[in-house]
């Protein structure tokens, strides 16, 4: 009799293990507020290098509230792919894959306003976790053939 489990039931506990879902998520949610703080330092580079040239970008108390919201939306994500059944992960995986799209293409859309630095660190800060995210999530659900 052997002690150690079949390669079969390991890789099905790794497959069905939300925390590693969960994982995938954070890094992503991670990466999003590192690009916005590499956004935030570009824009603020470019301010000081121009002499304060530019204008001032400034946001009404709404504006603000929005951005802790779209932005606090991540660790809603992150909560629901934790929950691991297979409705949260259906949920997890709608509206990650939607912020992920979304952060991207507003950080595209910048890049192509203040530079291509700022479009690659979307697409490597949000879009590349995001991919492997969006793969775990669907590995996770997706039924899994028993041979």
């Amino acid at each position: 009799m052997s002690l150690q489990p079949s390669l079969r039931s390991a890789q099905d506990l790794a497959v069905s293990n939300p925390n590693k879902v969960a994982l995938f998520w954070l890094t992503t949610a991670a990466g999003a507020v590192l690009f916005v703080t590499f956004q935030l330092f570009f824009y603020v580079n470019d301010f000081l290098r121009v002499q304060g040239a530019t204008p001032a970008i400034t946001f009404e108390p709404s504006v603000l509230w929005m951005f802790s919201a779209f932005y606090g939306s991540w660790i809603v994500t992150v909560l629901f792919a934790l929950i691991g059944t297979r409705r949260t992960q259906w949920v997890a995986l709608v509206l990650g894959s939607m912020l992920v799209v979304l952060n991207t293409l507003g950080g595209i859309s910048d890049g192509l306003r203040d530079g291509w630095h700022v479009a690659f660190s979307a697409v490597f800060f949000i879009a590349l976790p995001g991919v492997f995210a969006i793969a775990a999530t669907w590995r996770g659900i997706k039924p899994q053939d028993k041979w």
